[in-house]
């Protein structure tokens, strides 16, 4: 997969860190965590997701500029269930920085998934950091290298943990309490854009306007207590909505609703590239 490549800095400054604080609450403020975090160690590209144990991950920010596809077409649709990283965090709620090595010894379904990432994306080593904005809602950040000859070692590991607090302490000021989803996140990427239009639009021939509402927020990993507490109706009536959006799109399942939006949102056009 290849991508943009930030171009690395060679140590975190006082203004870094400050353009991060100041970038808290604004659209641009992934990208500024991005490079805060590429003055620590080098890399060649990122992707951000918002993590809640059991449902969809939710795309939150990526450098990447080509197979764009495979992210939203299969990893985002149901390849993240054998992610090994989001596996041990759903089963152990830890926050840190781990090695794709350390997934290796995982089963032969995270074996396979990650014998099949690397032939389909390109990438020869990876990083996760898992940060806790609260036990229930994460921020998962993935770091790629793209070349052969290149790898993170324990060194780079451990330069990130030491920083791993200020990450979490600024994701955590960032997005509080707010919802991990695309239509009220301050998206700061090219596909982050393009989504919130996709969402935006997504239903609009079919769906009424509070059917496209919920079908928005359901694609975007809302379940149906969080719709209705966000839209201010009862729990019943968001049921009945599902039926029916169900129905007119033609699926009946959340994973069938999932496919038919990234499609949705494929044939809405490629959107610019993420820098």
């Amino acid at each position: 997969m290849t991508t943009t490549t930030i171009t690395p800095a060679h140590s975190l400054t006082p203004q870094m860190l400050a353009d991060c604080i100041d970038s808290l609450g604004a659209a641009h403020f992934t990208s500024r965590l991005i490079k805060l975090l590429h003055s620590l160690v080098a890399f060649d590209c990122a992707v951000i997701v918002g993590y809640r144990p059991g449902k969809h991950p939710i795309y939150l920010y990526d450098s990447l500029q080509q197979q764009r596809e495979l992210l939203f077409q299969r990893y985002l649709l149901y390849a993240y269930q054998q992610d090994p990283f989001l596996v041990q965090l759903e089963q152990q709620r830890e926050e840190g920085v781990f090695h794709i090595g350390h997934a290796q010894s995982m089963d032969e379904v995270s074996q396979r998934y990650l014998q099949d990432f690397y032939q389909q994306t390109g990438w020869r080593d990876e990083l996760c950091l898992t940060l806790r904005l609260t036990e229930e809602r994460w921020i998962v950040v993935y770091l790629g290298m793209l070349q052969d000859q290149t790898r993170f070692s324990d060194d780079h590991r451990d330069t990130l943990m030491r920083y791993l607090n200020v990450a979490a302490a600024l994701c955590r000021q960032h997005w509080g309490q707010a919802p991990l989803h695309v239509s009220l996140l301050p998206l700061d990427s090219g596909m982050g854009e393009h989504l919130r239009q996709t969402v935006a639009n997504f239903g609009k021939m079919l769906l009424t306007e509070r059917e496209q509402q919920v079908a928005a927020l359901m694609v975007q990993g809302l379940d149906s207590h969080e719709i209705a507490e966000h839209l201010g109706i009862g729990h019943g009536t968001v049921k009945n909505h599902r039926k029916r959006i169900y129905a007119a799109l033609g699926v009946n399942s959340l994973s069938g609703l999932f496919g038919v939006f990234l499609t949705h949102s494929m044939a809405a056009g490629t959107p610019p590239a993420a820098h």
